[in-house]
């Protein structure tokens, strides 16, 4: 007999700079579970003119990270690559529109965090967002931030505490933010 189903898949989409991946953001992700799908979005070219490590790195954290992680349906997106126009950001609500074309019978939920919670208004097309798509803000258990390790990184301290053990052996072995 075969099982069929009418609900949805409920997707997660996180997006962040990931510069990089904290425990902060494993935090927020185990808070995630409940979804079928976590989608981790590293930001190609920040709205906001963020300085960031380079992408590829960022990508290879993010690998580390789900690796690290071992949890059921979380994924690297490459949805910004497939988006992104050199020169252009890349914003949430493209982002979301492309995953909607890409999952049409899926449940879109972006997640934001507190470091943008309070920007939300500030957001391209915020208020369609919000009508399109769902939106949770979902504030961090942990309080560890990017910065904290790239300060400590900077410092020649050790970060082991403050994110995976695959993205501590990777910023350690290409010695990034150094």
């Amino acid at each position: 007999m075969t099982k069929t189903t009418t609900s949805q898949e409920k997707i997660a989409v996180f997006g962040s700079a990931f510069n990089p991946p904290s425990a902060g953001h494993q935090s927020v992700i185990e808070l995630l579970t409940h979804f079928d799908k976590i989608l981790l979005i590293p930001s190609i070219a920040h709205a906001w003119g963020k300085e960031m490590l380079c992408y590829k790195h960022r990508c290879e954290l993010v690998d580390c990270f789900i690796a690290d992680l071992k949890l059921d349906g979380v994924e690297r997106s490459r949805v910004e690559e497939q988006i992104h126009s050199p020169g252009d950001s890349v914003t949430t609500f493209a982002v979301l529109q492309q995953l909607e074309k890409e999952n049409p019978n899926s449940e879109l939920t972006f997640v934001i965090g507190p470091d943008n919670f309070f920007n939300f208004s500030k957001f391209y097309k915020a208020d369609e967002i919000v009508q399109r798509w769902s939106v949770v803000a979902c504030p961090e258990k942990v309080k560890i931030r990017s910065t904290d390790i790239r300060v400590k990184i900077q410092a020649g301290e050790d970060v082991s505490e403050l994110t995976t053990p695959g993205v501590a052996a990777y910023l350690k072995s290409n010695a990034l933010y150094t």
